[in-house]
């Protein structure tokens, strides 16, 4: 289905996140924010160089239909990250899924988290989008509480293949 909302469009974050609460600021990621990316994936299990971020964050930065948000510390310090893109299925309306989030471990239960989803949220709804989905292994249980505590419902289990094709 596509009754226009989902072509040509473009948006900046929303304002109304882009404040200063809790000396938090949440923002687009820009290019400097590689390195400090690069070790947030990282210290989630998915080790990255900057040069391996930096080169997805050019493929990513200009889309229309994806945000990468940073949240910054008071000092600066990039203290999380989210990734939320529209994804488009031939059996469901397009809907927004986050790919990716991350929280410095001293940052956790600090609201940079919840902060960082709802501004993911705020710029699918935006977009037209009714659903945000977001995926968890199994093993993140502290992972899986967050988001059923932001509303998340989980709604099935599945195995996930891959297959290196070189």
């Amino acid at each position: 289905m596509n009754d226009g909302r989902w072509t040509n469009l473009s948006y900046d974050v929303p304002a109304s996140v882009l404040s200063d609460t809790s000396n938090i600021t949440i923002r687009q990621m820009l290019p400097e924010d590689t390195a400090a990316v690069a070790d947030l994936a990282t210290q989630l299990g998915y080790p990255a160089a900057e040069t391996q971020i930096k080169r997805r964050y050019d493929f990513i930065k200009d889309r229309w239909d994806a945000r990468l948000l940073v949240a910054q510390s008071a000092n600066r310090t990039v203290v999380g990250w989210v990734h939320v893109q529209v994804t488009y299925l031939l059996e469901s309306d397009p809907r927004a899924e986050i790919w990716g989030l991350v929280v410095t471990e001293k940052s956790r239960g600090t609201g940079v988290g919840r902060r960082l989803v709802e501004a993911a949220e705020e710029w699918a709804g935006m977009l037209g989008m009714d659903v945000v989905v977001v995926r968890s292994n199994q093993l993140r249980l502290e992972t899986r509480a967050f988001y059923e505590h932001l509303g998340y419902q989980v709604t099935k289990t599945q195995n996930a293949f891959r297959k290196a094709l070189s």
